[in-house]
């Protein structure tokens, strides 16, 4: 379950990274981060599952960040 989700995430990102880049329009950013922080989460909670601490709390500590700035980004449109 995790995994699954986790990869549908990490194409979501790609895919919102790959337009930002081919097109240069900056619009989806918000979005990408949000997505990004999501997989971090995702990212953790395997890490956690699997027994690797260190990994895990380093992922929610990235997810925290990237839905604070995620969350700027939307107040600052």
């Amino acid at each position: 379950m995790l995994k699954s989700l986790q990869i549908i995430l990490s194409i979501t990102v790609t895919a919102l990274a790959g337009h930002v880049l081919i097109t240069g329009d900056f619009k989806f950013q918000p979005y990408m981060m949000l997505f990004f922080g999501l997989t971090m989460l995702v990212m953790g909670l395997r890490e956690f599952q699997k027994g690797q601490k260190g990994y895990g709390w380093l992922s929610i500590v990235l997810f925290i960040f990237s839905i604070f700035v995620s969350i700027q980004s939307f107040l600052l449109k």
